[in-house]
């Protein structure tokens, strides 16, 4: 898909669209068929710059704002985490805050376009990929550091020039890849495996991805459950106070929530999570295939709700916690266990 041309959505327009209240940069984009770094682009020199967007530098100048809200999205669902950059590693796929409050793994590949947005007292930093899509998006909060705000614009300024005419077109969703062939070599060495880090390389090397491979594998390694099932699996979560591993993302970034579901408070397809220092806001209606996945390790199975939508996205995963990391394995295989099966032995079509 190639991006219309921005040139018409200079900042004069910009402006008179924030004063008609309609104003937020990713559902305007999507409505004006434009990348959402466009929108940014067209107020620079009005409180916006463009930065560095290279994560072995940004990260690290992250950290040393204190508390903030890190963002992360998919067509389908948003995380909303409030903590501190930490113990950033950076490489080929560089990981920051293992374990902590902001929890994340990153490509660096997709980090290609950055800006620092200061706004009627409001400041973020907003990156994108090549196409100009949100990829993370950090605000600063009444606790963050001013003065490290000030240092890490003045540091990661790049020059104002356009980005517009160098962004690439969208690279389509992959959507689910079947080799039907394959399916007893898959079923045999899916149940020799031995860990849960190795079932998307198996599935590579048989020509599938991970949602292929799961209208492949059969029930005792993957049951469809219902599109609706995201509901009774968060409010099962909430009710018994169980901690999860929640994963939620986009190829360039995912952030992880380990810990409770305190509240839900789902408004027709929306399903929200307001906890004090997590968010979650989850579009059901957009999911349109939800797995348990059964992967073998030498602790026993390892259980997780995945969920994707109608181009294949994966929209989220949850999984229980080992017992050594606070879960309560029993528990969780019991909830999830009593999740609603597909009605009347539906399967998903192969």
């Amino acid at each position: 898909m190639i991006h219309p041309t921005p040139a018409r959505l200079d900042a004069d327009r910009l402006d008179a669209l924030k004063r008609q209240a309609i104003f937020r940069h990713h559902d305007f984009a999507a409505e004006m068929g434009l990348p959402e770094a466009a929108l940014l682009e067209a107020g620079l020199r009005q409180g916006v710059l463009r930065i560095d967007a290279t994560p072995g530098r940004l990260i690290p100048a992250l950290g040393r704002l204190g508390e903030v809200m890190a963002t992360t999205r998919n067509p389908a669902c948003v995380i909303e985490k409030i903590g501190t950059y930490r113990d950033f590693q950076d490489g080929p796929r560089a990981v920051t805050g293992r374990d902590l409050a902001i929890d994340l793994r990153l490509d660096p590949r997709h980090w290609v376009h950055a800006f620092t947005v200061e706004l009627d007292g409001l400041r973020s930093v907003q990156v994108f990929d090549a196409a100009g899509d949100a990829v993370h998006k950090i605000h600063l909060r009444e606790a963050s550091d001013l003065g490290a705000w000030e240092g890490l614009c003045r540091e990661l300024a790049l020059p104002e020039m356009t980005i517009s005419a160098d962004l690439a077109p969208r690279v389509a969703p992959e959507g689910a890849l079947v080799d039907a062939a394959q399916t007893e070599t898959l079923r045999t060495e899916w149940a020799a495996l031995t860990g849960v880090s190795q079932l998307d390389p198996l599935a590579r090397r048989l020509n599938m991805n991970r949602l292929g491979a799961c209208r492949l594998a059969g029930p005792h390694h993957a049951r469809p459950l219902p599109a609706g099932a995201t509901e009774a699996l968060f409010q099962a979560i909430r009710a018994q106070g169980i901690e999860v591993r929640l994963r939620i993302g986009n190829p360039g970034c995912m952030q992880i929530h380990t810990g409770p579901i305190r509240s839900l408070r789902p408004m027709g397809s929306l399903l929200n999570v307001v906890d004090a220092r997590f968010s979650l806001h989850l579009r059901a209606d957009l999911v349109a295939e939800v797995w348990l996945v059964n992967t073998p390790t030498p602790q026993g199975p390892a259980l997780s709700v995945e969920a994707f939508d109608a181009q294949g996205v994966a929209v989220y995963k949850c999984c229980g916690l080992p017992k050594d990391q606070g879960g309560d394995p029993a528990t969780w295989l019991r909830l999830v266990e009593g999740l609603p099966d597909m009605p009347g032995g539906q399967v998903v079509a192969r």
